[in-house]
């Protein structure tokens, strides 16, 4: 099927991306969704706490339903992060429930899990900005 010539629009010379690719704004976006975790954690000095899941949070809330895409990663770096401040909590409430004896189990546990932490939501980052939904593993799915 040809178009007639006089409904053809030169005002935009690039094309839409198709629908489901997201842009590169929306890329953008998901990326500092993912980040913000990183500097939450740096500003309040801790990784299980609630710095962690606030940059998330509010990327998801103003974002959600102008950018699909950020509203997805979005969800899901809070989702993940959520996670892990209970785990968090759980290694806490050892630590307190022993008197301090849980410690042995709580650091090692804690840094493996800190590590494992920084190298996914790293690699959510580059997925994210590359355009590719990254799902991140032994995540509750709370926040729907």
């Amino acid at each position: 099927m040809s178009v007639p010539p006089n409904d053809v629009s030169h005002d935009n010379p690039t094309p839409p991306p198709p629908i489901g690719v997201p842009s590169a704004q929306e890329k953008q976006w998901a990326l500092f969704a993912h980040l913000s975790a990183i500097l939450g954690a740096i500003v309040t000095g801790h990784i299980f706490g609630i710095g962690c899941f606030l940059g998330p949070l509010v990327i998801w809330l103003v974002k959600r339903d102008t950018m699909p895409f950020v509203a997805d990663q979005g969800k899901e770096a809070l989702n993940f992060n959520i996670t892990l401040a209970i785990v968090g909590a759980a290694l806490f409430l050892l630590i307190l429930l022993t008197f301090g004896l849980g410690l042995i189990l709580a650091i090692p546990v804690g840094a493996v899990v800190a590590l494992g932490w920084l190298v996914f939501v790293v690699i959510a980052a580059i997925k994210a900005s590359e355009g590719v939904a990254y799902r991140y593993p032994i995540t509750l799915r709370l926040v729907k």
